[in-house]
Formats: structure tokens, C-alpha cells, sequence
């Protein structure tokens, strides 16, 4: 790692030490440009400081002392950083050979790019063998207040090969110039977890950038390492902040058809749904998450732990 750095790696931490060395390691072996990495440590249990630093002495390593979440945890990194670029990337993801350096080369073929975002893979369970998880995104339908990711659960056989223009970017891997966050502003911290990279592009592409996939560009993802794939956190927050997201960026008159939307199909759809599966606990955190809206005081973060 070189004094003055073009490019900050900011990854978040929580709970999950043995990961984020599984990506640092990956930067090491894969960047050639100059760079440094900042690490924010999100109130682990056990404080990875010691052990990252004591592999790799260069890793800023900050400990926030409280769970910030994704936004808060990442904009902690933002203000430590010093790169003309910031790539945020998930801790449980890891870099491939290349994959910066075209990235950084996007923004030469894109002038007005304010994102650039990897084609991201699941992590291979099978050598040779590589499955989307994120090739673009479309928009968030007015009705539903949810979006498609575009090649999700495809083998890739690089059928994706121009940048091009999207949506939306993915929160496992954005490359945003400083200049970009310093005119739109860093992401929302009112989230917490999940739809808040949405937002941040919906103000990105509103100030007149584009965000970009790069599909020659690609990582790898250990998706829902921190939450997992089926917890009653994950309903919360999805369900909570999709309501937010169609609130904060959304003409009032679309607003008003995704709630009649949201009373007349999804609660009673949901409902049903979870009283048929026994979860009982994520019917509990649907309810919660919309009642959430009703409140005076509301905390970014959900009453129940996420430890």
C-alpha cells in the first residue's frame, strides 16, 4: 500500500473477523493501484482490531462502539478516507484479479458515471463454475415498491459483457468518486440496513450521474452472511424500508397507489403466508416494520437486537 492513495476500500464488520481477512487478503492480491483500506467495525462482540492489524499493519481498523448499520458504518469510513475513489465493498465478498482497474477505466468510457458497480457472483461452490447474483437492476415498480436484479441465479457464460447504464447499484461492491458523495452527499443513515444504496442512487442519478455495471469487472459474494437469508431481521428491514424508500422518492400520487397496494394485497398476502409457514416471528417483524411509520420517535434501528 502506497502513502498516497487513488482508491479507499471501506468495508463494514460485524461479527464476521475471519471474513473481512478473507477480503482484505483478496485486495492485497489483486490491486495494483495505489490504495488503503479502512475497516469499520460495527460493535462486534469480539473487537477485530488486534488481529487484523497484527496481519495487516497498513488497515485502519475503527471501532464505532455502536452498530451503525450499513449506511452509518460505511460513512464512518467515508470521513477517515482519503482516496480520490471509494470502493465500498461487503466484507464477505472478495476481490478478483482486474476487477479495479476496470472499474476506474469506467469512468473514462462513462464521463457522467457516478457509480460503477461489479458483476457480482455468488461464491463458487463448484470450481469453474460461476452463478450471478447482480448484473444491473431495473426500476422499483410504482405499485409494488420492489425492483428485479438482472441475472440473478444465471450461470455466467459472459453473456454480460458492456457497461452500460442501470438502476440501481449493489451494495456488495460500489465504486463512487469522492467528488460524487462530496456535491449528493453520502447514504442515508434513516435505513440501517437494506434499500439505502437505493436511495443513494435515486439522489445520484437525480443530480444528473448515472450509475453503471461493469460486468467485465466481477466479485464475489457470500450473500447474507450477516443477517442470514431467511431471519425475521431481514423481514423487518425489507419491509420497513421499502415503505421509506417509496416514501422519500416517490411522486406523492405514486406514494398513494403503493399504499393501497401495500392494504389491499401485500399485508393480507403476507399474512396469510407466514400463518401458513408457522414463522410467527417474521409476522411479528412485518407488523412491527409497518407500525414502525405510526410512530413519533423512530429509531434507524429495530428494538431487538442484532446481536
Amino acid at each position: 500500500m502506497q502513502s498516497k492513495s487513488l482508491v479507499t476500500f471501506i468495508t463494514v464488520n460485524y461479527n464476521q473477523m475471519e471474513l473481512t481477512l478473507e477480503l482484505i487478503d483478496s485486495i492485497y492480491q489483486h490491486t495494483i493501484v495505489p490504495f488503503e483500506i479502512i475497516v469499520v467495525d460495527n460493535d462486534s462482540k469480539v473487537n477485530p482490531k488486534e488481529k487484523i492489524q497484527e496481519l495487516y499493519p497498513d488497515v485502519r481498523v475503527i471501532v464505532s462502539g455502536v452498530n451503525r448499520g450499513f449506511a452509518g458504518g460505511n460513512n464512518i469510513g467515508v470521513r477517515a478516507s482519503e482516496g480520490e475513489y471509494l470502493f465500498f465493498i461487503n466484507n464477505d465478498a472478495v476481490l478478483t484479479e482486474g476487477a479495479l482497474e476496470t472499474m476506474l477505466n469506467t469512468f473514462t468510457e462513462h464521463p457522467d458515471a457516478g457509480i460503477v458497480c461489479p458483476l457480482i457472483c455468488y461464491y463458487p461452490e463448484n470450481e469453474g463454475v460461476d452463478i450471478i447474483q447482480y448484473a444491473g437492476a431495473t426500476d422499483v415498480n410504482p405499485f409494488t415498491g420492489r425492483n428485479k436484479i438482472l441475472g440473478e441465479r444465471v450461470k455466467d457464460q459472459r453473456q454480460y459483457r458492456q457497461s452500460k447504464p442501470t438502476f440501481y447499484a449493489h451494495g456488495a461492491g460500489m465504486l463512487v468518486p469522492r467528488k460524487i458523495i462530496e456535491e449528493v452527499g453520502s447514504m442515508s443513515e434513516d435505513y440501517f440496513l437494506y434499500y439505502e444504496e437505493l436511495d443513494w442512487c435515486e439522489r445520484i442519478r437525480k443530480s444528473g450521474y448515472s450509475v453503471i455495471i461493469q460486468p467485465n469487472a466481477k466479485i464475489y459474494h457470500k450473500e447474507s452472511m450477516s443477517v442470514g437469508q431467511h431471519n425475521p431481521i431481514k423481514t423487518y428491514y425489507l419491509t420497513r424500508n421499502r415503505i421509506l424508500f417509496m416514501a422519500m422518492n416517490r411522486r406523492r400520487e405514486e406514494f398513494l397507489f403503493f399504499i393501497l397496494f401495500l392494504l389491499l394485497f401485500t399485508i393480507p398476502k403476507n399474512t396469510l403466508m407466514y400463518l401458513i409457514r408457522g414463522q410467527k416471528e417474521h409476522l411479528q417483524a412485518f407488523y412491527e416494520a409497518i407500525c414502525w411509520h405510526f410512530k413519533k420517535e423512530r429509531s434507524p434501528q429495530r428494538v431487538v437486537s442484532l446481536k
